[in-house]
């Protein structure tokens, strides 16, 4: 266990919908973001944040992932459910999508890659005005009614859960 005195650190983490789950043990390495346009695309977004598992133990504890081989030498691998990203496999070592952690907030970017490629608008983002999901209630009332289908931030013995 991670809070026993020199335990290694397990990190866990998958999809939306559940179907691929993984767990990696050891130290991970640096958290970065990546502007690079094949990550925009892969990610649906404006720039890719990855987590660096090299040299730690990576399992895929529930499913597998699908791949894309996006380059000649880069595999990136996603679920074929629901279309989640999950990772960047090079020959120098895998990286995994940070928003697919359970816990994400545990790794802050710290260097950024493709920076030629960044968009213009995205060191202004934190400057947008914004929202809390309670306001978002008070003016989309449909919101109440919403029920979630996506897996919990930790793991599970079955998903989906037993509707019986």
């Amino acid at each position: 266990m991670a809070g026993e005195p020199g335990a290694m650190p397990v990190h866990s983490g998958g999809c939306q919908c559940g179907a691929v789950r993984f767990r990696v043990t050891g130290g991970v390495g640096e958290a970065s973001i990546c502007h690079c346009r094949m990550c925009q695309k892969a990610f649906g977004a404006y720039y890719a944040p990855l987590v660096s598992v090299r040299g730690a133990q990576l399992e895929w504890t529930r499913g597998r992932p699908a791949y894309f081989q996006s380059s000649n030498v880069v595999r990136r691998g996603f679920c074929a459910a629901c279309g989640t990203p999950l990772s960047y496999e090079a020959p120098d070592g895998v990286a995994l999508a940070a928003g697919a952690f359970d816990a994400p907030a545990g790794f802050p970017p710290r260097l950024q890659y493709s920076v030629d490629s960044r968009l213009p608008f995205v060191d202004g983002l934190a400057a947008l005005p914004g929202w809390t999901s309670a306001d978002d209630l008070a003016v989309s009332p449909f919101l109440e009614s919403m029920v979630s289908r996506q897996h919990p931030d930790h793991d599970t013995a079955d998903w989906p859960p037993d509707p019986g």
